[in-house]
């Protein structure tokens, strides 16, 4: 048994049949590789359910507290069937990229089945380049982007007939399922021991916000919520899901990184984003006067001191700059802001958000997404953020999935009422895969976005390397022409030298006749 942490509650509490909070993932493989004679469902599936045999995470359920009174707990599914969380599907025809597209955009928009673990694979055929995808869908409560990626790694490998990446530890002991009576008593401990919890929080809390007055004085905050433009895609969800898939190219981001001072990988991406956004608003006639606002997850496992928990993560606020025409300029002012802001978050605790997540109520959170919804308050009031920017640090080095090579992985997060889009970006090999998921009603065709990316990143690439390029070359004509400047000077000046070696002649000559 183990209980869900109060972040990790919160993604089910926060969940309503339009505001859906599984993380998804289009995983396209190449078939050739795979040993033994290429791809087959029934060996697929089968050596998919042999890997994950020990893996908890795979194999977990919920189980909720009597009278919820306490978050839900993690229990082993007993009657655990691979075939209820791995399908097998078909792409319609012709089977391009955007017919993939719309069948994954299908299958983000249904639910998962809560008294199951919570978690599905789709495999689906009748690609035209006769690959085959694997759409992946896992509920935000039992994984985050670096739990997610682990999760993955136990079913990939370094090689086609390598073992996988991780193994689940042998002998593991069956954790017992716990009885409604013991669950009812530890959760009225719990709530009691909450008092003194949130009373133990609020000093460290006041002095985050002492900290971030000082800093919005100083103009070295991060961006303020509440303080974005409305957009189309900023307004109430429906359960609909559309989806875009895109390529970049990784060096060239990392030769944009090298070419500006300061800048990194991630500003690289938030740059192309608010590039990309503000090409595709522009040509929708609904360009704010303001910079967009994106809410971007950044991991705190590392400096996390809980032990449980699969969510780990934290939030800051980004200005996108799709208030600023010039791609050099966007990714200074990008760089600077995202330089404060990583700033202003290590003053924040790690633990933070956990912390107060712990006192998350079902009812009362369930609650509130209800009032939202009915009201249309997401319509009409204050914009929180605009969207959701998330940047997955994927494997340098080809990876094999269940033996098959992956040719590209697009990570798809949630979205929200008021936030209808996300955009997910993750590295593999050479390649930088962009996922993008909207609420259809709000995003309908976000391929229209996504094509985007690659001209923008055009666009800066040739601001910045293409640039310092052409600066290269033209410095050895310049250095030619200073060298033959300063050889016309050195024998101008000679010629002096000669007149004065003839100037002495006579009077070596009146010299003589003095002798």
């Amino acid at each position: 048994m183990e209980r869900l942490s109060g972040l990790d509650a919160s993604f089910l509490y926060l969940e309503t049949s339009a505001q859906l909070l599984h993380v998804c993932g289009v995983i396209v493989l190449d078939p050739k590789t795979i040993p033994g004679g290429g791809y087959d469902f029934d060996e697929f599936r089968d050596e998919l359910e042999r890997r994950i045999t020990d893996v908890p995470m795979f194999h977990r359920k919920l189980k909720q507290v009597p009278l919820g009174i306490d978050h839900p707990v993690w229990v082993i599914d007993d009657d655990f069937d691979i075939d209820r969380h791995v399908h097998r599907m078909a792409v319609p025809s012709p089977g391009g990229d955007r017919e993939l597209a719309d069948l994954c955009g299908h299958l983000a928009g249904i639910p998962l089945d809560r008294s199951r673990p919570l978690w599905e694979f789709f495999v689906i055929e009748g690609l035209e380049s006769g690959k085959v995808a694997v759409f992946t869908k896992m509920h935000h409560s039992t994984v985050d982007g670096v739990s997610g990626a682990n999760a993955i790694s136990y079913l990939c490998s370094l090689e086609p007939d390598a073992p996988p990446i991780e193994s689940a530890p042998k002998d593991q002991r069956q954790p017992r399922t716990p009885s409604d009576t013991e669950l009812l008593a530890r959760g009225v401990v719990t709530s009691l021991a909450k008092p003194v919890q949130m009373a133990k929080m609020v000093a460290p809390t006041a002095n985050v916000l002492t900290r971030t007055i000082g800093r919005a004085r100083s103009g070295t905050a991060m961006a303020a919520p509440l303080t974005a433009p409305r957009t189309s895609f900023n307004g109430t969800i429906t359960g609909h899901r559309t989806i875009a898939l895109e390529d970049m190219s990784l060096e060239k981001i990392k030769e944009i990184k090298r070419s500006v001072d300061g800048a990194t990988v991630n500003d690289v991406v938030i740059t192309l984003c608010g590039g990309a956004l503000r090409r595709y608003l522009q040509e929708r006639n609904e360009l704010p006067r303001t910079s967009l606002l994106a809410s971007v997850p950044v991991s705190v496992r590392e400096e996390s001191k809980k032990t449980g928990g699969s969510n780990k993560v934290s939030t800051i606020f980004s200005r996108l700059g799709t208030d600023v025409a010039e791609p050099v300029e966007r990714l200074k002012e990008v760089s600077t802001a995202n330089h404060n802001a990583k700033d202003h978050h290590k003053t924040i605790p790690a633990d933070t958000l956990q912390d107060w997540a712990e006192f998350a109520a079902p009812r009362t959170f369930g609650l509130a997404v209800r009032m939202v919804s009915s009201l249309g308050l997401a319509d009409t009031g204050p914009v929180i953020h605009n969207l959701v920017i998330s940047n997955v640090p994927g494997p340098p080095v080809p990876l094999f999935f269940m033996g098959a090579k992956i040719e590209g992985l697009y990570p798809l997060g949630p979205i929200f009422h008021g936030a209808g889009l996300n955009i997910t970006v993750m590295s593999s090999e050479s390649q930088m895969h962009v996922g993008a998921i909207g609420c259809r009603e709000l995003v309908p065709q976000p391929w229209k976005l996504t094509e985007k990316f690659p001209e923008e990143l055009e666009a800066l690439y040739d601001a910045t390397v293409g640039q310092k390029n052409k600066a290269a070359k033209k410095a050895p004509a310049t250095k030619k022409a200073t060298t033959n400047k300063s050889s016309i000077k050195k024998t101008a000046t000679k010629k002096p030298a000669a007149k004065k070696t003839a100037s002495k002649k006579p009077a070596d000559k009146k010299a003589a006749q003095a002798g």
